[in-house]
């Protein structure tokens, strides 16, 4: 007998959360056919992976690649990160189902959302679509290095129903209006989609201010789309939500056990403050008691603080005409060049003590130069602490680090995620899947694509947030069966060869770099890893040590185990 290949001698964590063990895998046709002793027996092709960890491959429940794809087909950062398969659409963010006087609408809002700009994905997609269906058929056409699962969302969908109104706070759709988004939900899951999604968080706005398309959408529309999703697909349809926790907590959590006694999968983006015990007690209590007789409700969430990253590439804590002029330089090197000057850097500091700062010094946290970023975990060092130690002005410490850094140096600021005791209770909640990277949005102010490899070796390897099999199967097992993956999200004979070989003892993130290559010379941050010895879809090596390979195996998954 021979394999196309074999995965020789790895220490299997299977995605079930079980102890792991030592074996080998042997792979045909993209999938799994054999696992055990494969001794003597041959392969065209063999990894060796002694000492190594051999898991499924990751499944991103939250990411925004969907504008990406079209020019990035390798799906970077996820694909450096183990991810195999991505939810794109989330937030109610979404290309489809769209008309085509429509498209230039979901690009502006996908620009005012997710910092791409709208040029760049009017010229980085083909829009040659109109349903979601013929949509998920353009993607598949990307040819992706990554499978790809898709929701349909509130705002493309709302907007098509009722126009421009759909965003005004106050009012809500007519019982035609309100027929045909439900007729569009079903449509679209019927024709794949796993679901739909919808954002109420209000810092979601579109160009001229308004909250995007569902923002203000009352319960009789939720509730409408929650059966919609359910007629589309069947139980367990997904039902995404960034829910508006700050002003109504109360009618949030209501639409999520509606959507669950309807039938939908409800997922949704939380996490854990820094008051009391941050919520923890009161979510596990909601999602233990939603989780019983056939209803499904998982919260995800941030695995480290977030919220922007300061530097010379793209985003500065000062609002004034001096950095502005500054930050309109063509490059870090002219940047960093003109810091050098001393009337520069005094005018810098004298307009910013004026000014003042947009963000809170004692919450940017630098990330250093060493060969890892630094993302401070135990809240020695800020912005503001260095200054008092320092006897000097917070701009000009961060100045000055910026010209010794030679502009390397990037400030993490903890905008949230940074109550780190309650956050870590949060994310051990059994109904919580610690996977909210945002791949593919805010893409020049932060990024946290690297959130499975920071899982693993930060909060697993170092911490023990978790078991290396629990956190194994937090973003694999787990997160394949909210989706309802078919065949996917464990190492089992018979399912898809979607896996990694991790050295799990080098397993680190790298430090974040900012380029221009996007459509239009539009920038963003990378950030890579160490520790990946090969990441691989359907049994083809799409990244190796760091490397793609060139292989584009990626499917777009539009079966889902449903009831």
């Amino acid at each position: 007998m021979t394999h196309a290949l074999i995965i020789r001698g790895g220490t299997i964590v299977d995605g079930t959360g079980s102890e792991p063990y030592v074996g080998d895998i042997g792979i045909d046709s993209g999938k799994i056919t054999r696992i055990g002793d494969l001794s003597g027996v041959q392969a065209a092709q063999v990894i060796e992976a002694n000492g190594q960890l051999v898991t499924p491959g990751f499944v991103d429940l939250h990411t925004h690649l969907d504008a990406q794809v079209g020019w990035d087909p390798q799906m970077r950062s996820s694909s450096y990160h183990g991810v195999t398969t991505a939810l794109i659409g989330n937030c109610g963010v979404t290309f489809a189902p769209v008309g085509k006087n429509n498209r230039r609408y979901l690009a502006e809002l996908m620009e005012a959302v997710e910092d791409i700009e709208a040029d760049a994905i009017m010229d980085g997609l083909p829009w040659d679509w109109t349903t979601y269906g013929e949509y998920l058929d353009s993607v598949q056409a990307l040819k992706p290095a990554l499978n790809i699962v898709g929701l349909a969302g509130h705002s493309s969908i709302r907007f098509e129903a009722m126009g421009d109104k759909s965003m005004d706070e106050g009012v809500q759709a007519s019982d035609a209006e309100l027929k045909e988004i439900c007729r569009l939900v079903s449509e679209s899951v019927a024709e794949g989609a796993v679901g739909f999604s919808t954002s109420r968080f209000l810092g979601h706005k579109v160009p001229d201010g308004r909250l995007t398309p569902g923002t203000w959408a009352d319960a009789r529309e939720t509730e409408a789309i929650q059966h919609a999703v359910v007629a589309g697909g069947g139980a367990g349809g997904l039902f995404q939500v960034a829910p508006d926790f700050a002003q109504r907590f109360g009618s949030e959590m209501k639409m999520f056990e509606q959507g669950a006694q309807a039938g939908c999968h409800v997922m949704f983006s939380g996490g854990a403050s820094g008051k009391g015990d941050g919520g923890v007690a009161r979510f596990s209590e909601f999602l233990e008691r939603n989780n019983q007789g056939g209803r499904h409700i998982t919260g995800i969430c941030h695995t480290r603080p977030s919220g922007a990253m300061f530097g010379l590439a793209q985003t500065t804590p000062f609002r004034n005409s001096a950095w502005k002029a500054l930050m309109a330089l063509p490059s870090i090197e002219d940047r960093l060049t003109a810091l050098r000057d001393p009337s520069t850097r005094a005018d810098l500091i004298e307009r910013s003590k004026l000014s003042g700062m947009t963000a809170n010094p004692a919450l940017m946290h630098p990330m250093g130069t060493d060969e890892f970023p630094n993302y401070d975990l135990d809240a020695q060092v800020t912005l503001e602490k260095l200054a008092r130690e320092a006897g000097k002005d917070v701009v000009e410490v961060y100045i000055d680090r910026l010209i010794a850094s030679e502009g390397r140096e990037l400030w993490n600021y903890w905008a949230f995620g940074g109550h780190l005791e309650n956050q870590w209770n949060y994310m051990q909640m059994e109904n919580c899947i610690p996977m909210l990277g945002d791949a593919g949005a805010h893409v020049g102010i932060f990024t946290d694509s690297d959130s499975p490899t920071f899982l693993l070796s930060e909060l697993t390897r170092r911490r023990g947030i978790y078991t290396l099999p629990e956190a194994i199967h937090r973003i694999t097992g787990q997160s394949a069966a909210v989706l309802g993956l078919k065949e996917r999200g464990l190492v089992h004979e018979g399912y898809h060869a979607d896996l990694n070989i991790i050295d799990y003892e080098r397993l680190e993130t790298c430090h974040p770099y900012y380029v221009n290559d996007f459509p239009h010379n539009g920038g963003r941050y990378i950030v890579q890893s160490k520790g990946y010895t090969a990441t691989l879809v359907g049994g083809k090596v799409v990244v190796a040590q760091g490397q793609h390979s060139g292989e584009r195996p990626g499917q777009v998954i539009r079966e889902f185990i449903r009831a």
